[in-house]
């Protein structure tokens, strides 16, 4: 059974920035899966496909299969996602069950998701308030962080947690 810390809140709320700290701070390794992995690294440009929205159902169902077999394979996780197309979160229910999840929630005022978005220059303008509008929507976490605060402060709150054996996650009901 694998321990997922799965990360989730708008574009620019700070998922990476903490991913990067936890694993940091954590004793134990963790793999940090993203989507920004792929992009960044350049296995992945959405841009490549003449019809990226046709596309898109099969590289996300690629990428949900792909963290749940790291998952089942035994490896510790730190999943950075936007759970914002209809259907994900109960095929990630379902993908994930069986392991220690840890649902957190990231949030930050739209003024400062959209100050981030301009600064990183690798989203469409927009995107983050889009996000923020509705991703929180319907959803109930197991920790709920500010995205604003210290990185360090908010991993060490994490990993606190961690010390006691988890509860079933919030992502499951």
């Amino acid at each position: 059974m694998a321990v997922i810390l799965f990360l989730h809140g708008p574009s620019s709320s700070g998922k990476s920035t903490l991913a990067s700290e936890l694993r940091r701070q954590s004793r134990s390794p963790f793999l940090q899966m993203s989507i920004d992995h792929f992009r960044d690294s350049g296995a992945w440009n959405p841009a490549d496909y003449p019809n990226w929205p046709s596309a898109r159902p099969a590289f996300f169902n690629g990428f949900h299969r792909a963290v749940a077999g790291f998952a089942d394979a035994g490896n510790d996780l730190i999943v950075e996602h936007i759970l914002d197309t209809p259907g994900w979160h109960q095929d990630l229910q379902i993908l994930l069950a069986g392991h220690d999840l840890f649902f957190i929630g990231l949030d930050a005022p739209l003024v400062t998701l959209n100050q981030r978005e301009v600064i990183r220059g690798d989203r469409p303008l927009g995107s983050a308030a889009a996000d923020a509008a509705y991703v929180h929507d319907g959803l109930t976490y197991d920790l709920r962080l500010d995205g604003t605060y210290s990185a360090a402060t908010s991993a060490a709150a994490i990993l606190r947690k961690l010390e006691k054996p988890l509860a079933l996650s919030q992502f499951f009901t």
